[in-house]
């Protein structure tokens, strides 16, 4: 019970997945900005995978799903989990000190390593006008990052490491996306997590961006951790299905909708907007991303006509000698 058909790839079905991942997550990381200036770090991120076993697990429970129908799951599901983690602590981290866009815009160089790492890693198809479009994209990103640096010194590079670590987290999560349930994955994701993260709870306290110890929440900040752990667990289900039904070269590209959403966030929680430069570096890759949905759009039509040729020629052969 709870095996898992092939599931055929169906490209604008992910995308439309992971435009609401970028619409969920920069709640989240809006969230995580707030927190992060009373909470360690370390804290928030037990919260984020506690809400996600707590969501998920019974969910799967109840629908028959094996959490780890392999060894080679539970493998990748640990290392998904720490590479999770990771990427995670340096993102709150950056967010300390770094307005929520610009911290997003930054770690769109994953992008153009996805497709890197998508080709190399798990042979899928990476034409020349998707590689434009997020060389393109990635410029647009060094263009977030100058006027950032200037402003924080090397702290303005964490995003780059939220990069790598996401990059190789997606590619996990594609390699094993149709093994295992997105539910169960989700759930699975937080039981492995929170033996690695929980016991840094019981450290003390550190007077300046602490990131390990425990902070007991006081009113409101009690509702504002749950809905930590909601955006962030309902974002990254949404992330976890698009890899289901598309190539993460295809979705890549897709994630720099996230920008926009994070620059509305941001001014309406923090007053942030980004400065002239890092605006334009901003519409340089929202427009690379545009461009990809048009040519999404346009090839899964060109390959649904090229699929219905041969029917259509074999039903005109059959006319004709009937």
């Amino acid at each position: 019970m709870g095996t898992l058909t092939q599931t055929p790839d169906r490209p604008l079905l992910g995308i439309l997945l992971m435009v609401g991942f970028c619409v969920v997550i920069p709640f989240s990381d809006a969230l995580a900005k707030v927190l992060g200036a009373d909470f360690p770090l370390l804290q928030l991120v037990v919260v984020r995978f506690a809400t996600q076993a707590i969501l998920f697990v019974p969910l799967a429970v109840l629908a028959g799903i094996n959490l780890f129908p392999s060894r080679r799951v539970l493998g990748l599901t640990l290392l998904r989990a720490c590479l999770q983690i990771a990427g995670l602590l340096l993102m709150f981290s950056a967010l300390r000190v770094l307005p929520l866009a610009d911290a997003v815009a930054i770690a769109f160089v994953m992008p153009f390593l996805m497709l890197l790492l998508g080709r190399f890693f798990l042979d899928e198809e990476v034409g020349p006008r998707r590689l434009i479009a997020c060389a393109v994209g990635f410029i647009g990103t060094l263009m977030v990052v100058q006027p950032s640096f200037a402003a924080v010194g090397w702290a303005a590079l964490l995003p780059i490491g939220v990069a790598f670590a996401f990059a190789f987290f997606m590619l996990v999560t594609r390699a094993m996306s149709r093994e295992i349930d997105p539910l169960a994955l989700q759930g699975a994701s937080g039981l492995v997590a929170l033996p690695l993260v929980v016991p840094f709870l019981f450290f003390p306290v550190a007077d300046v961006a602490p990131l390990a110890g425990w902070v007991t929440p006081q009113g409101a900040q009690v509702w504002l951790l749950v809905a930590l752990g909601i955006f962030g667990s309902i974002g990254h289900l949404l992330m976890t299905w698009s890899l289901r039904y598309a190539p993460s070269a295809t979705l890549a590209p897709m994630q720099y909708l996230e920008i926009p959403v994070a620059t509305l966030v941001g001014f309406a929680m923090f007053s942030d907007l980004p400065n002239g430069l890092a605006a334009m570096g901003i519409a340089v890759t929202i427009a690379s991303g545009l461009y990809i949905v048009f040519r999404e759009r346009a090839l899964s039509r060109a390959l649904a006509a090229e699929a219905a040729a041969p029917a259509v020629d074999a039903a005109s052969k059959q006319a004709s000698s009937g």
